[in-house]
């Protein structure tokens, strides 16, 4: 009784202060634009109290740090004790240039390595393949087999870092090939930590590098998950990706709602495959964007984390308590960046980069400058790393837990996004399931007409971006270095793996691949076959063709 009579009071100041206040004020000096609203569009008020969060419960919605419901992190001390996991995405020409990138990155200070694949491996298709032409190592390094990982990896001790691989179709050769070249180190699979991001379901939704149908990508999927929990105890299996969708043109509420709902269908098909969900739960990551809002960005981790610990526990009966912890990368918005004034971009991503932290991240990739424009120059990347050590270092943003906590604006961003989710929940439920609204094309239309509105509000001048559509610089011209690959790289590569063809044993790989057919056409656990055909070098290329045979090329959906 005595909140709700504190709740009229407030209501009565409020509505007071917003008449005759605020507005007798806005007649002198009327609001700067008619409507104030989020990267998302979402509307915002010019003021937040606690009307905005009446039912706020302190110990139900925020709790404490590492503790149910997880809302203010999953780590008890969290920066405190250690900041985040400093991960530059890298990946250029040869695994000879992508080695040296990796070993600037390492004594500038990254803690982790992040590897970005050229277009052709993301694809499947090995260098010399008649689509890869003109796209070796362009827009990442080019791996056509083993040989390629062990240059990648040279001198860099696998026991002693921990590496993500941006890959998804072909998520389980890479890591099969990872965890060779960790055992020619002396290096055990037990001893090996990472993740690949194997998220299949968001290449139908957003990136478009799927290769085979929903059904058969989840099969090794299953595969990889049963294979990873017996073998690779370390490694996360699959780095559930909003980012993408994001960077497709998605809301915050959108990314949040698709990659939950990804999430839960990866839970069900890690149990479809036998295991106990506390078996491989504790080893299934996420990887967010940051986008330019700040509290909008970091409402929707902390919604996150409070529904993915909720889901976790009461849908699928999670006991241990990392099962319930939602771990996630940041990466700060490709999309947000420019080609005007690239400069401008160091303090987009550092703004993003702030509101990653804020939102609790483990782990973090900041932007370059010149991503725009190119591959990162050392220069760029540098500044970018730097970045996020000021941020740890200079900024104070990592001296407290959550430090937005309690705030009637951030509170309520949080609550309206964790019901925003769980209407989109209710209506993929509504159509059969994840893959079915996949194969509707429901992701894609809902992502596509957000997309569309954003840059309508762009060119008709209601959203303004720095340096496009207003702050524009007259006659510009680029004046910051751009990183190009050389040619020869492409040749370099296509003699190099035509040259592990012709002095492999043949005779092994042939029958390594014959087992990796068998198995796919049954019950069979594929990854031992794919491990059996790595070490014989057999490419990418010939790997995944087994399946290309087998199962087909998927065609998604046409949307208007």
């Amino acid at each position: 009784m005595g909140a709700e009579k504190n709740l009229d009071k407030i209501q009565k100041a409020h509505d007071s202060w917003e008449k005759e206040t605020l507005g007798s004020h806005q007649k002198k000096h009327p609001d700067r634009r008619k409507d104030f609203v989020t990267t998302s569009s979402r509307p915002i008020k010019a003021i937040y109290t606690p009307l905005d969060v009446p039912k706020f419960d302190y110990m139900n919605d925020l709790g404490l740090p590492s503790e149910y419901p997880y809302t203010r992190g999953v780590q008890p001390s969290m920066y405190r004790g250690r900041v985040w996991t400093m991960r530059q995405f890298a990946g250029m020409g040869s695994a000879e240039e992508t080695n040296q990138r990796f070993k600037f990155l390492l004594a500038n200070g990254q803690t982790g390595l992040s590897v970005a694949f050229h277009l052709p491996t993301l694809f499947a298709r090995d260098s010399d393949h008649p689509y890869a032409m003109g796209e070796v190592g362009k827009l990442g390094v080019a791996i056509d087999s083993l040989k390629d990982i062990e240059i990648l990896f040279a001198g860099i001790p696998l026991d002693q870092v921990t590496t993500s691989m941006t890959i998804n179709a072909p998520a389980g050769i890479l890591l099969a090939m990872y965890m060779v070249a960790a055992q020619k180190q002396g290096v055990s699979a037990d001893k090996i930590g990472g993740t690949i991001q194997n998220d299949l379901l968001k290449e139908y939704m957003a990136q478009k590098s799927w290769i085979l149908a929903p059904a058969p990508s989840l099969r090794i999927t299953g595969d990889i998950m049963e294979y990873a929990t017996k073998k690779i105890p370390r490694w996360n299996t699959i780095s559930i990706s909003g980012y993408h969708i994001r960077e497709a043109g998605s809301t915050a509420s959108q990314e949040l709602a698709f990659t939950l709902i990804n999430g839960m269908e990866y839970v069900r098909v890690g149990m479809k495959q036998g295991l106990d969900v506390d078996s491989f739960a504790p080893r299934l990551s996420f990887f967010f964007n940051a986008h330019n809002d700040i509290f909008e960005e970091v409402a929707k981790y902390r919604a996150a984390r409070r529904i993915w610990a909720r889901e976790m526990k009461e849908t699928f009966g999670a006991k241990k308590e990392r099962s319930l912890w939602m771990r996630f990368h940041t990466q700060t918005a490709g999309c947000s960046l420019t080609a005007q004034q690239p400069t401008v971009n160091v303090v987009r991503t550092a703004y993003q980069a702030l509101a990653a932290v804020l939102g609790g991240t483990q782990s973090l990739h900041t932007n370059s400058m010149d991503e725009a424009l190119c591959l990162p120059t050392e220069d760029a990347v540098r500044v970018a790393l730097r970045t996020q050590q000021v941020l740890a270092q200079e900024s104070g943003a990592a001296n407290t837990i959550d430090p937005l906590a309690g705030s009637y604006y951030v509170e309520a961003l949080t609550n309206d996004m964790e019901a925003e989710a769980y209407k989109y929940f209710d209506k993929v439920d509504a159509m059969g399931g994840v893959v079915e609204a996949i194969e509707k094309g429901f992701f894609q239309r809902e992502i596509s007409e957000a997309s569309y509105r954003y840059q309508k509000e762009i060119e008709s001048g209601e959203r303004t971006i720095v340096g496009v559509n207003d702050y524009v610089l007259e006659g510009e011209k680029i004046t910051i270095p751009v990183l190009k690959i050389d040619p020869e790289v492409e040749r370099r590569q296509v003699e190099r793996t035509q040259k592990i063809r012709k002095e492999r044993d043949n005779t092994k790989v042939e029958a390594a691949l014959a087992g990796l057919l068998k198995a796919s056409e049954s019950d069979e656990n594929v990854m031992p076959h794919i491990v059996d055909a790595v070490k014989a070098y057999a490419t990418i290329g010939e790997i995944f063709e087994v399946w290309r045979n087998l199962w087909g090329e998927w065609d998604e959906p046409k949307i208007f």
